[in-house]
């Protein structure tokens, strides 16, 4: 008999009845499986922390990812203070049902911050690993968080999750292209997808359950708390809102885009307050980590505008030439209602650091010396709308900003300006490289630091990822260097980023790797 938190009921009749009056199926065996299958094949997860709880996940599948029978399924949830489960905090039952491909959510509250937990599921007869999570302290003194984007699942081995599995972050903060949509044939291949590119539910659902059969990236999710955003291969390279490269009329690319959006709440660990039964999923929150600091999820893809000197309906990542639609001040990456949110949040900021994640590049990154030559798929897409954020930044509220981006396959430090480039620099960038996939190709950013005086490191040829720490008195982040063309390769440290708290308006001091030992 487990001691359960004052008020907690545990009704097994009750619940048992009502399973029934469903038609759950609650037999301790598979129907079209064999005895020995695990229905838990694709791991266990948790996610978007806070100081008092954080949400679990698992999905129900039979081997190799197939898909269990069409009846809803009752899972049970346990949730501990130890690892031996000696001491049970929290119970219950949730319904994996066909709809939601047999993917479960519990969202938990009313736990003690600044703790470890574990936890596991119980269906089927089966038992699943024991995953480990954690709560947000109040009176938080460090956050070490490990910083990933782009896994590309035939173009690399997913191993720096072995080398971020030793760094024991408090938190894995996914930046966008979680899987790729798209397979690109002429690219070196370590393994294949061994299916076409996805365009509907059932076919997003296999790619998520394929990358899930990564050993690597499924320990990860067991060990650590993440917090997730979307970029585009989510759906499909380069769309914005409904325009997409396809050309595709929006009454039919948001059929295929509603359809890589559930598959991605699905198989990812977010609370189903902000998607289930809502008119549209919202993404952007906050984890805010106790006193320290303040951690906003940004969604860069759902809300924006359609790319500027582009034809109706259509978005590629092309090169803009004096783009002058580009500079409409009307023109939001963010749409109105994240922007408002975020504003308000900045305006409040009491922290000393005040970490925005997102997806795409966000400094000015200009291809030639006129700074009118950019990528059109970036932030320079839309600089009224960073002009906005960048001011918001300077505000006297806002100590130190710190912006985490991903997409562009390469590491990157910038010093973040507003106004001319001159001005105090009024926070840093700091971009990851992939997890797994291609190094852009020789060229494409022109001659970065002879156009852009405020990128402070610019590498287009290793991936890997960022460890990143702050305490009350300094930042640093590690640029980690993994070679994913080798399955077992070993971490080296490309650059050290390191800013005093205290120096508000200085730019991070950047180092090599080779002044440091890993």
């Amino acid at each position: 008999m487990h001691d359960f938190p004052q008020g907690f009921a545990w009704h097994r009749r009750a619940v048992l009845a009502a399973m029934a009056a469903l038609g759950v199926q609650a037999l301790p065996r598979f129907d079209a499986f064999a005895a020995s299958a695990d229905p838990f094949a694709l791991g266990v997860a948790s996610g978007d922390p806070a100081a008092d709880g954080f949400v679990l996940w698992t999905r129900l599948a039979g081997p190799a990812g197939t898909v269990l029978p069409p009846r809803a399924v009752a899972v049970r949830f346990e949730v501990a203070e130890d690892e031996a489960f000696h001491r049970i905090v929290r119970t219950g039952i949730e319904i994996a049902r066909p709809e939601a491909a047999h993917s479960v959510h519990v969202e938990l509250g009313g736990l003690r911050d600044g703790r470890t937990y574990w936890y596991r599921f119980h269906a089927l007869g089966a038992t699943s690993p024991v995953g480990r999570t954690k709560t947000v302290p109040v009176n938080a003194d460090r956050l070490r968080l490990a910083m990933t984007s782009c896994q590309h699942w035939e173009l690399g081995w997913f191993g720096a999750y072995r080398d971020m599995i030793a760094a024991a972050p408090d938190l894995i903060v996914q930046v966008g292209d979680y899987i790729y949509e798209q397979a690109y044939p002429k690219e070196p291949q370590v393994r294949s997808f061994g299916a076409p590119d996805p365009t509907d539910l059932d076919g997003y659902r296999a790619r998520y359950a394929l990358y899930r059969s990564d050993p690597d990236l499924r320990e990860a999710h067991r060990l650590f708390p993440w917090l997730v955003t979307w970029d585009d291969h989510e759906v499909l390279n380069d769309y914005a809102a409904l325009a997409n490269r396809e050309g595709l009329p929006p009454e039919v690319f948001a059929v295929r885009r509603a359809a890589a959006y559930q598959a991605y709440f699905e198989h990812m660990p977010i609370r189903p307050s902000l998607w289930r039964s809502k008119p549209a999923p919202r993404l952007f929150r906050a984890v805010d980590w106790g006193e320290l600091a303040s951690l906003s999820m940004l969604d860069t893809r759902q809300y924006r505008n359609a790319p500027a000197c582009a034809a109706p309906q259509v978005a590629r990542n092309l090169k803009l030439d004096h783009c002058q639609e580009r500079h409409g001040a009307d023109r939001s990456m963010l749409g109105t209602a994240q922007e408002a949110w975020l504003d308000r949040r900045l305006e409040r900021e009491r922290r000393p650091w005040s970490l925005l994640a997102q997806g795409v590049f966000f400094a000015p990154l200009a291809l030639d010396g006129t700074g009118e030559t950019v990528w059109s798929d970036q932030w320079d897409g839309y600089p009224a709308a960073r002009d906005r954020l960048t001011e918001r930044l300077g505000q006297p509220s806002v100590n130190n900003a710190v912006v985490l981006s991903g997409d562009i396959h390469s590491f990157w430090i910038n010093d973040l300006k507003h106004g001319p480039a001159s001005g105090p620099t009024v926070g840093t960038e700091i971009v990851t490289s992939a997890l797994a996939a291609q190094s852009p190709p020789p060229g494409r950013f022109g001659d970065v630091l002879a156009n852009n005086p405020h990128i402070r490191l610019s590498d287009v040829q290793h991936t890997g990822y960022v460890l990143m720490e702050v305490d009350r008195r300094r930042m640093n982040a590690q640029l980690r260097q993994i070679d994913a063309r080798q399955r077992d390769a070993r971490p080296k440290l490309l650059a050290m980023i390191e800013k005093d708290a205290g120096a508000r308006h200085e730019p991070a001091i950047v180092t090599s790797g080779s002044s440091h030992s890993l």
